[in-house]
């Protein structure tokens, strides 16, 4: 009995510790956003033959507009072209609003399709808005995420943890499945 009496003296303690508010995330303002620093806007990781990269082109963007990202995935392999699979698109462009702690899905068609990647020329494909909400999120996180989907970026401080997913085959049906990661960070701020 006496252990459950002081476990129920620290249950509320542990409670407000663990919780986090909007002020601990901070409030959008240029404030909170002073408290971070970019690290990295270019970001590059390679998983056998093949390369992946993920760039913000500036460190800092105007509130309202768009962010200019774009990811590349080369082929380094001997041979001089292979054949990839996945979803509509290699890309997957998910982020995080850190100064509101908002996530950005990055929704995916889910079509099998093929590419294929030319030795030594990378694929590119550019950012162009993502995100997702439904009728019971809160009416901030509903009109943040319509600004994003247009590519209309709020003041934040935005880390973006990309990827590229997909797999290729051996003629002899062997699978071999990648999903190759990279983050970057970048500012939007009013001016």
């Amino acid at each position: 009995m006496k252990n459950i009496t002081l476990l129920a003296s620290f249950l509320p303690l542990l409670f407000l510790t663990a919780c986090g508010t909007a002020d601990d995330a901070g409030n959008g303002d240029s404030s909170s956003i002073e408290k971070f620093t970019v690290q990295n806007t270019e970001a590059e990781a390679r998983d056998g033959d093949f390369i992946y990269r993920l760039v913000s082109e500036q460190e800092e963007y105007a509130s309202g507009g768009p962010v200019e990202i774009y990811a590349e995935l080369e082929y380094v392999g001997e041979q001089d072209s292979i054949d990839i699979y996945h979803a509509g698109s290699t890309f997957f462009f998910p982020m995080e609003e850190k100064t509101h702690g908002y996530q950005v899905d990055y929704p995916m068609i889910e079509p099998l399709l093929t590419t294929t990647l030319t030795k030594g020329e990378p694929l590119r494909e550019f950012y162009s808005g993502s995100g997702g909400y439904s009728d019971q999120d809160d009416s901030d996180y509903i009109g943040f995420t319509k600004s994003i989907i247009n590519n209309e970026f709020p003041e934040g401080y935005y880390v973006v943890n990309g990827y590229a997913d997909f797999y290729t085959e051996t003629a002899d049906g062997e699978q071999t499945d990648y999903e190759i990661h990279a983050e970057v960070d970048f500012k939007v701020v009013d001016e």
